[in-house]
């Protein structure tokens, strides 16, 4: 009876070290962040946790120096920037605990365990979630895109005549 009683308190003891040690890369993953700034210094980003944008900051310059698409490349570049850093102080923290076979980026991405051809995109098509309804879509359909638009517009002015 003993030993069974000593093999569950080291199962035990080993759950709560998993735990702990789960909880502490919780902790670090949840503090991630990133910052980049332009190479002319006009704009600065910083993301946290999983890339989501929690900071921009455009100088007085950016407006003079870049036209409005301009300065939208380089606020979208700028970001993406600041995600990759953030995404790589992810991989490091998830390294330390990962068996070492395993990519962390592919485990983050959703596919450690696929084919490249299993979750390839490129086909021309997108999933569109409609509530419960889940379907495909061509992507460059203009027509159907151009008749749903104006069907829009036209009851939307349907709504402002009423």
């Amino acid at each position: 009876m003993d030993d069974h009683r000593a093999q569950v308190e080291e199962m035990l003891a080993d759950y709560r070290r998993s735990r702990e040690q789960l909880a502490a890369v919780q902790r670090e993953l949840a503090a991630v962040s990133g910052q980049a700034a332009s190479p002319d210094g006009t704009v600065s980003a910083t993301v946290g946790a999983g890339g989501a944008l929690v900071g921009l900051e455009l100088s007085e310059l950016a407006y003079r120096r870049h036209r409005p698409e301009q300065l939208a490349e380089l606020i979208v570049r700028t970001v993406a920037a600041a995600a990759a850093g953030a995404a790589e102080d992810t991989y490091q923290t998830l390294s330390a605990v990962l068996p070492v076979a395993t990519d962390p980026a592919s485990l983050v991405a959703g596919t450690a365990d696929l084919r490249p051809d299993e979750y390839a995109v490129g086909d021309g098509t997108e999933t569109v979630d409609l509530g419960r309804q889940v379907g495909r879509r061509r992507v460059d359909d203009d027509e159907d895109n151009e008749q749903r638009e104006s069907w829009l517009d036209s009851e939307l002015i349907d709504r402002r005549v009423r």
